[in-house]
């Protein structure tokens, strides 16, 4: 599958380590001097520090975090985290040249194909039997296609019974409430209705506390292009499969295609109206979320998740009106939307343990002590007693005080364990005692923690939550994303895809801000550059990888 230069440098990597081992255990007394038992492995009941790398910036917990404080007391580890400043690539290229891995990083194909993670399956079948479990219908999709060891542990997609669904966590046209408010609950399908509301809103309402309302704004920045990138495939009807439409098992790419030049085209139409902001196309990913939690943004198209934090700042400032309701918008409404899916294992990411790791059997012990119930709920709902309460029916509930802590960031970098848990294997679904493993999940809780303004919008439309304006997701293929697909380190097909990204990012601005009547000229010189490429490359790649997934992937 194209990964054999990178299969010989895993097995040198691993032939070092075995080495490595044998040549510790030489040293006699030496290791249970160091506090390590005579395998190689340190006690578990020693203190035993994780250094750790996140692939994204975040802040870093308070030194009196509690769960923290916790873990380090129950199971004797305790972590320094370093956070991504900067660009992604750069900080990645840097760590490869110099081999400079700390015990684990979070999932990048770039580490995985510079031999970075060690393989884990082995490890796991005999010292997390938790987490086996855990992984067990899992198995064979965690294994890499190029070489079919696992490397790293999926931190979402694996559930245990049925998919919990109050809270949409992904991708939409998102608008803010005080505009469907404002023209009296419209139900909003297409893009054209969409844009016209922000119009006449903007239009009525040309500043919001002072500040200039702002109708649309457009994240391209680092990673998290998909803000300009990704619309097209939804508003046909297709669900996120990347930079990739699969119909009928196959994929193509669709930056080119005539209903991608049909949103840009509508972005260009209204750039010219003043709806989009001006910076949208020169500010960073911080900037972008102080502008969402300041409440001047009126709409854009976002993954949920990724601006929560802002829209969380929205709710504690009081600002519901201001806080967002995700559109699955389409070109026409004969198209039935398909925004949501299933949850699909999230391949390529999550925690992999790292070659210069001091003791991977320690580090997989804790996930697989994290993994247990006791402790999914401490990670999740918090403590009992001081983050939420039982009550006679053996249900989980907030108090409305303990529901507004959850959405205070401060509190959060005290009192939640987030950087760890958002990365780390985890239980979705439901506890074995039935309630919700997300406590936004939990029915009653969701509905004890709605807002008078959020129960009478959702009243106004009918619906209990705001994941009743999607359409139900239906089964995902087999093969389903896409975009998890690993296109291998310096592989022609990863060449393509990064110049498709470039190009893509030096194009679709400048189409959009194209002046009256050169929009079609920008858009013909990009396409002619993308039909410069070897798009088929990266297109066989991606449907190699498919059929693989489709012969070999099997769910018990």
């Amino acid at each position: 599958m194209g990964g054999k230069s990178k299969s010989v440098l895993r097995l040198s990597m691993i032939m070092l380590l075995s080495l490595g081992v044998i040549l510790s255990g030489c040293g006699g007394n030496n290791a249970s001097k160091a506090g390590k038992s005579n395998t190689g492995e340190q006690e578990t009941d020693g203190p035993f520090e994780i250094t750790a790398f996140i692939g994204e910036a975040g802040q870093q917990p308070t030194p009196d975090n509690k769960i923290y404080k916790k873990i380090k007391d129950e199971l004797g580890v305790t972590f320094k985290f370093e956070f991504l400043a900067g660009d992604i690539n750069q900080k990645l290229g840097v760590m490869i040249a110099g081999s400079d891995y700390p015990d684990i990083m979070t999932a990048n194909t770039k580490l995985t194909a510079a031999g970075a993670f060690i393989p884990l399956e082995d490890l796991i079948e005999e010292h997390a039997p938790n987490l086996k479990k855990h992984y067990e219908k899992y198995w064979n999709m965690m294994k890499d296609p190029n070489d079919g060891h696992i490397y790293t542990l999926p931190n979402y997609g694996a559930y245990n019974g049925e998919v919990a669904s109050t809270w949409y966590s992904g991708p939409a046209f998102w608008i803010q409430k005080a505009v469907l408010k404002e023209f009296g609950y419209p139900k909003v399908k297409t893009l054209d209705e969409y844009f016209d509301l922000i119009a006449k809103y903007k239009e009525k309402y040309p500043t919001i506390d002072g500040s200039p309302t702002i109708g649309f704004e457009i994240l391209n920045y680092d990673w998290k292009n998909w803000g300009l990138f990704n619309a097209p495939q939804h508003l046909i009807g297709h669900p996120n499969d990347g930079g990739v439409v699969v119909k009928d098992g196959k994929a193509e790419i669709f930056a080119n295609k005539d209903y991608a030049k049909k949103y840009y085209q509508k972005l260009n139409d209204m750039n010219q109206l003043g709806l989009i902001d001006k910076e949208t196309f020169t500010q960073n990913f911080d900037q972008y979320m102080a502008k969402i939690s300041s409440g001047t943004v009126l709409g854009m198209f976002d993954q949920h998740w990724n601006f929560q934090s802002a829209e969380n700042a929205l709710i504690t400032q009081e600002k519901l009106e201001r806080t967002y309701v995700g559109l699955p918008l389409v070109y026409d409404p004969s198209i039935r939307d398909h925004y949501r899916d299933r949850a699909a294992l999230n391949l390529n990411n999550g925690f992999g343990i790292s070659v210069n790791a001091k003791d991977p059997v320690r580090i997989l012990k804790m996930w697989d002590r994290l993994i247990q119930e006791d402790w999914q709920k401490i990670l999740t709902w918090g403590i009992e007693g001081e983050d939420y309460i039982v009550n006679e029916k053996g249900r989980f509930m907030r108090t409305e005080e303990q529901r507004k802590k959850t959405t205070d960031a401060t509190w959060e970098l005290a009192n939640k364990a987030k950087t760890l848990y958002a990365s780390s294997p985890k239980l979705e679904g439901y506890f074995s005692d039935g309630n919700a493993t997300d406590a936004a999940a939990q029915p009653e809780e969701y509905q004890a923690g709605l807002k008078p303004y959020d129960k009478e919008f959702l009243a106004a439309y009918g619906f209990e939550s705001y994941v009743d304006f999607f359409s139900d997701p239906p089964e995902n293929p087999i093969y389903y994303p896409a975009w998890s697909v690993d296109l291998v380190e310096g592989s022609e097909a990863k060449i393509v895809n990064t110049k498709l990204s470039d190009l893509s990012t030096k194009y679709l601005p400048q189409a959009i801000l194209a002046k009256p009547g050169e929009f079609d000229k920008v858009w013909n010189e990009y396409t002619g550059e993308i039909g410069k490429l070897n798009v088929k490359a990266y297109e066989e790649r991606i449907n190699e990888v498919l059929q693989w997934r489709i012969d070999t992937w099997t769910v018990k």
